[in-house]
């Protein structure tokens, strides 16, 4: 029950809210402050966006210092206002001259980076502004480790204010510092009208008289869309794909080029972007699995606060009303019945509308959690049983004191950086850094999903919606701090080996804990050879003297189910030889535990710089990165389905005693794209520095993100350094642009590891250094197949053996013969015969002969 003290309620009862402004095309003429904090000149960021110095707003500036960040991150989408600093000592205050009474968007940017003048993790700081609470106590560094995100976005809407200044006060906690890096001041028209009350059909929340701060604006269905492609005021919206509650996905459509979107006369352009309204997801065309499921997102959000729940709607498959009905729940509580869009939008093709919700959460056991979902109208009989939703916003209502903080995510204890920026937190010891570290590194999306499944998986999807579990979150990308289920199981029951039966098709060898314990002498610490996100990894000794890699789960953590579920269901379908081997898996006693094929020689990263190891020499190079390559091929060509590896790097291929290299750490791999597409649409998951830059760009996955990073790790090969290395002048940090740099100077020779350059002949080097560059070409269709670099890999080290030696055909004829040769592949899942099939594709360029 919602006390009357939460929230003031308007007993009006309405069922659908529209602008009662004019038939604006877009936001109304606005006046907007865009301040790089810290800095001392105006700059354009890489939209074209003109920030403007800080201190002329700041009132007293005397409480604060300016700091440049020491490093830039490649996820940053610029280096405005991101790289430059104030930070605050005591409390300041920003003032900002406005026009009453409109709404502002503001909006605060922060990068926790190392700063040469403080420590950002000891920083934490308030905000106030008129007399709303938006920001206590708010650590950019703890929510930047829990979300695994580089830089952190806090946006808010403040009600509209009848002074002509506005006024943001910052304040450090007690003892310790605060920074901010942007802060962006924009007037907006008024968007919030009020929105009915899940549960109280007579009674609804007017928000124009609220703050509310922005948790997740979602394009469901579509793709992410910047700030400077929305509909004049500059929100971004991203992909809904990780909040989808189970496997039950429905299917995304697209508007037709010849259906036009149109606005009616009394909802302006601004409410929603046109891409917002032109993409969709919808449940499916088989009505008989519609009705047994329901199409359900999951948010994680704050305990004790009112949301307005804004869902936007456009019908441009249908055309007659009563074609499509669904039911709309909100927290397991109706909050629609029988919603028809054509119905909505006067039977009009192509036309847009939204509806706005407002929902109470209180605290309750565990993570508190918003869902959304959708299932047919059945007593409706519409003529398709099916729900469709092409935008999703939520909004945080501020309490009756004016506050709308909330606490910091909570990092797991687990979560360690390595040496190196990167995009997801990762452990890193020489031979887990690949089995292990990899696998949590920023599993953003779908982790958490699957943890939400482990709690709920006993429960039916009812028509109504039951209450289930996710955590989420908005800007820059997903929020994940937790991770929940139940404790380290998959069903949270004992018995694990009828759940390991049931993943990789069955093919994954079940062991007996006590197998487990004895095999590492009940898991002692003298056989520990790494301790990761997952847990700890063990040498250990199974079937009478076969050395295993024993990867062991914390009992006390609530992280890693999907992680275990994948790498038992992707590797036990998967046999080749330059792939990690999984050999089994125990699952007793709320323990997930993974044995893999002992790799004695460890991870490729160690062999080749920060390490005590003897240097490889450049033929070994050479036949690692081949045998990292076939292994990448196969994935992409030779399974069943085209499996896109997306976390390539050095620390992920692994070598055995005899130096064989092999892929490993396929807790990020996703299917990739069907026949009838070109790319999966999904969030941006991998490490930085390897990341392929259009998929950062686009959000659009494709194989082709693999050739990238694999051209990462060419590189780093070849030059035998870290692929960012900030301690090194500006133009040396990344590897990729002074690789480049140097490619396009003709002065390569000068960055080659010393302890190979001796070796490399000037032929092999020259098809070497062309196939890494071609991998790292900006755009996807540029760069060549796995296929074609695995054999100009093959066709380097012949030349290296042979380099006054006939070429052996025409590259462009052997393009077109590897195409060709291509086609023919048909690998099975289990066999075992792969490599021998790999190495007959491409016997003529080892042993050459006629084609």
């Amino acid at each position: 029950m919602i006390s009357k003290n939460h929230i003031f309620f308007s007993l009006i009862f309405t069922s659908f809210f529209t602008f009662k402004s004019s038939n604006a095309s877009s936001a109304p003429n606005s006046v907007s402050f865009l301040l790089a904090c810290g800095s001392r000149a105006a700059a354009t960021d890489a939209s074209g966006r003109k920030w403007v110095p800080d201190s002329k707003f700041l009132t007293n500036s005397e409480n604060s210092i300016t700091a440049t960040a020491q490093s830039q991150d490649p996820s940053l989408p610029s280096s405005i206002p991101y790289m430059t600093a104030r930070i605050f000592t005591s409390s300041s205050t920003y003032t900002f001259p406005v026009s009453p009474p409109n709404r502002h968007w503001v909006r605060f940017h922060f990068y926790p980076s190392s700063y040469s003048k403080f420590n950002t993790s000891a920083a934490y700081l308030s905000v106030i502004s008129n007399g709303f609470t938006l920001l206590k106590n708010f650590s950019a560094s703890i929510t930047s480790q829990a979300l695994t995100q580089a830089y952190i976005i806090k946006e808010f809407s403040l009600n509209p204010i009848q002074s002509s200044s506005l006024n943001l006060t910052i304040t450090p906690k007690t003892g310790a510092v605060a920074f901010v890096n942007g802060i962006e001041v924009i007037s907006m028209p008024e968007i919030f009208q009020p929105g009915i009350m899940v549960g109280f059909s007579d009674q609804s929340i007017d928000t124009k008289n609220y703050t509310l701060q922005t948790m997740f604006r979602l394009n469901v269905g579509g793709q992410y869309i910047p700030s400077t492609s929305d509909s004049g005021l500059s929100r971004i919206w991203y992909d809904d794909s990780p909040y989808l509650y189970g496997a039950a996905l429905g299917i995304t459509s697209e508007a037709e080029k010849n259906v036009t979107i149109r606005y009616p006369s009394n909802l302006p352009e601004y409410i929603a972007p046109v891409d917002v309204y032109r993409t969709a997801r919808t449940m499916g065309p088989t009505a008989k699995l519609n009705l047994n499921y329901n199409l359900t997102w999951v948010f994680q959000v704050d305990a004790n606060f009112t949301y307005l729940v804004r869902l936007h709607f456009c019908e441009f498959q249908l055309s007659r009303t009563n074609q499509r009905a669904f039911d709309i729940f909100i927290n397991n509580q109706t909050a629609q019945l029988a919603a028809d869009v054509l119905a909505w939008a006067d039977s009009k093709k192509g036309v847009p509308v939204y509806k706005d919700f407002a929902v109470y959460v209180g605290e309750g056991n565990g993570g508190e959690e918003l869902w959304v979902a959708l299932h047919p109208s059945v007593s409706m009989k519409p003529e398709f049983y099916d729900a469709i939703l092409n935008g999703l916003e939520i909004f945080k209502v501020n309490d009756t004191s004016g506050n709308l903080a909330g606490p910091n995510p909570v990092p797991s204890g687990l979560q360690k950086k390595e040496q190196e920026p990167r995009s997801f937190a990762q452990s890193k010891s020489s031979y887990l850094g690949a089995i292990i570290g990899g696998v949590f590194s920023g599993l953003v999306g779908f982790g958490l999903l699957v943890g939400v499944l482990v709690f709920l998986n006993s429960k039916k999807c009812k028509t109504g919606g039951g209450k289930k579990s996710n955590p989420s979150g908005w800007l820059p990308l997903y929020r994940r701090s937790q991770s929940f289920g139940t404790k380290s199981t998959i069903s949270g029951k004992s018995s694990g080996s009828s759940q390991i039966s049931t993943l990789g098709g069955g093919l994954c060898r079940h062991f007996s804990l006590s197998e487990i314990k004895y095999a590492t002498n009940s898991f002692a610490e003298s056989v520990v050879i790494g301790v990761g996100g997952f847990g700890k990894v063990y040498r250990g000794i199974i079937d009478g003297g076969v050395e295993v890699a024993i990867k062991r789960s914390n009992p006390s953590s609530e992280q890693g189910v999907h992680e275990f579920q994948t790498e038992i269901d992707l590797l036990s379908k998967l046999r080749h030889r330059h792939l990690v081997s999984l050999i089994g898996a125990c699952e007793e006693e709320e323990e997930m535990i993974l044995v893999y094929d002992y790799m004695a020689n460890g991870t490729l990263r160690e062999h080749l710089y920060k390490s005590q190891k003897p240097p490889l020499s450049w033929k070994q190079r050479l036949e690692i990165c081949i045998g990292a390559a076939r292994g990448l091929h196969y994935l992409h060509t030779g399974a069943k389905y085209t499996i896109i590896h997306r976390d390539v790097k050095t620390t992920n291929i692994l070598l055995d005693e005899k130096w064989v290299a092999k892929v490993s750490d396929f807790g990020l791999s996703r299917t990739g794209p069907t026949l009838s597409q070109t790319h999966v649409t999904t969030v941006v998951k991998g490490s930085f520095g390897y990341l392929d830059p259009e998929y950062f760009r686009r959000q659009q996955l494709t194989d082709k993100s693999d050739v990238y990073s694999f051209g990462v790790v060419l590189f780093e090969v070849l030059c035998g350094r870290s692929v960012l290395n900030p301690s090194l002048p500006k133009d040396q940090v990344s590897l990729v642009d002074w690789a480049l740099f140097n490619d396009r100077n003709g002065t390569i020779d000068t960055i080659i590891d010393h302890h190979i350059k001796a070796e490399t002949s000037h032929e092999c080097l020259n098809k070497f250094v062309e196939t890494a560059v071609k991998c790292l070409s900006d755009q996807g269709i540029e760069r060549p197949s796995m296929g074609s670099v695995l054999w100009n890999l093959e066709y380097a080290l012949q030349l290296q053996d042979n380099p006054d030696g006939p070429k052996v055909v025409a590259e462009q004829k052997a393009n077109d013969a590897f195409a060709m040769q291509s086609k023919l592949l048909s690998f099975e899942e289990e066999g075992e015969e792969t490599e021998d099939s790999t190495n007959a594709i491409f016997s003529e360029i080892v042993n050459p002969r006629g084609r």
